[in-house]
């Protein structure tokens, strides 16, 4: 029977786990139905092993929970980082490296027979040559061994480039990679780097750093590699109420990819991709997204791009709605009440806030809001920010109002001050 290892094979099943029972989920153990109890069991005692002091366990009548509870702006390094590091590897993979570089270590160049001939000849270790030409195929996309053609023979040599010699040669460079450790997009890779050259981050600590979209770091390089190759690409797509899922697989999506946005309020990145079979656009969370593959390359990517970036304009946050294009629905008109004297900072929140729409004066501290947008309801969850200064929505789907005034009505249900107004 195989022992418990704190090393993983497949990282898209953890970051699942870490993803849905630990930092959104907060579940207990009863919920797991996934599986064996003892899986998750497995998963747990992992999680454990890397994030250490930073796991919570709260106690209820269903249970003990477990979840993530981390305040970034008092620890120098994104825990989560420890998941990229604890990917297994045979005992072929970790000899063979040691004895690549070890061979290629003298400088000298060398082809792929050469090298099969010294590891079977000089160390009597028996290696077939295509086990050697996919690891010098790997390390040669990585840039760690150079791979020139002399003739038509392909020699292969240790890269000169060496971290620490420019770090010791390059001033502040050092700082630099302290603050690239901690940035929201690849900071695995910064962090990688500070522990290659034994360094620490001890400068920069990040009050709202959403660390928890590094895990959907691992999708990043496929979708930008497939924008800039202008390919198609699969992907598996999961609901985040899910409670169970009979179909691991998930939900199948072949998309034309735009554009990677990201939230400035939760960190939180969107695909927004063109999808054929429905000729729309949408957008996809890349937290419930994995198995990302390229695809053919789309004939028709130019068009689409222009097309899109026509859309983008009308498009509040994420969401391109169930339009198909603007025009088709009356623009909605919101107007604001600030006090031009008093709070001059409401009417520069406006102007600063209102992305796509206009904003201008119709009247003695009177400003509206002009939006001809796909989804207005993305419009009506930023104005309730505004409560108490709306004096007026008009225009727009009829249905986004009626949802706006229920809201409000419920509200003065559950707060209102009718029988208890002197309480404040």
């Amino acid at each position: 029977m195989a022992g418990f290892s704190e090393l993983i094979k497949n990282f898209d099943k953890t970051r699942d786990y870490v993803r849905d029972f630990f930092i959104y989920g907060c579940k207990v153990r009863s919920d797991f139905d996934r599986k064996s109890v003892r899986t998750y069991g497995d998963e747990k005692r992992r999680v454990e092993s890397w994030m250490g002091d930073s796991m919570r366990y709260d106690d209820s009548v269903r249970g003990r929970s477990v979840s993530i509870s981390v305040d970034s702006g008092h620890i120098p390094e994104n825990p989560l980082y420890n998941a990229y590091y604890s990917k297994s590897f045979t005992d072929n993979d970790i000899r063979l490296h040691f004895l690549i570089m070890d061979i290629l270590e003298d400088g000298s160049s060398r082809t792929l027979r050469e090298i099969v001939d010294v590891l079977n000849d000089g160390y009597g270790q028996l290696f077939d040559e295509q086990t050697v030409r996919n690891k010098l195929r790997e390390y040669a996309d990585e840039g760690i061994v150079i791979a020139e053609k002399q003739g038509k023979t392909l020699y292969y040599s240790l890269s000169a480039d060496r971290a620490d010699d420019y770090v010791r040669d390059i001033a502040g460079l050092a700082d630099a990679l302290e603050f690239f450790s901690e940035t929201p997009h690849f900071g695995i890779i910064g962090n990688s780097i500070l522990k290659m050259l034994g360094l620490k981050n001890e400068l920069f600590f990040i009050k709202h750093n959403y660390m928890i979209h590094t895990l959907e770091d691992v999708l990043v390089p496929d979708i930008l590699e497939a924008l800039n190759g202008k390919r198609y690409i699969s992907f598996s797509t999961f609901s985040g109420r899910r409670k169970k899922t009979p179909d691991e697989l998930g939900r199948q999506n072949q998309t034309v990819p735009m554009q990677i946005l990201v939230s400035v309020q939760t960190g939180r990145r969107y695909l927004a991709a063109y999808i054929p079979a429905l000729r729309r656009f949408s957008a996809f969370r890349l937290d419930y997204m994995k198995n990302v593959k390229a695809g053919d390359i789309c004939e028709e990517y130019d068009e689409i791009k222009e097309s899109y970036d026509r859309n983008k304009h009308r498009v509040f946050g994420v969401s391109f709605g169930m339009r198909r294009d603007t025009g088709t629905v009356t623009p909605m008109r919101i107007t604001f009440f600030a006090d031009e004297k008093r709070e001059p900072y409401i009417i520069e929140r406006l102007e600063r806030e209102k992305r796509c729409c206009t904003v201008e004066k119709t009247g003695d501290d009177l400003y509206t809001l002009t939006a001809d947008v796909f989804d207005p309801n993305e419009i009506m969850h930023w104005a309730k920010t505004f409560i108490g200064r709306i004096v007026s929505i008009e225009g727009g789907a009829d249905s986004v109002r009626q949802r706006f005034y229920s809201d409000i009505a419920r509200m003065n249900r559950m707060y209102g001050g009718d029988e208890d107004e002197h309480i404040q």
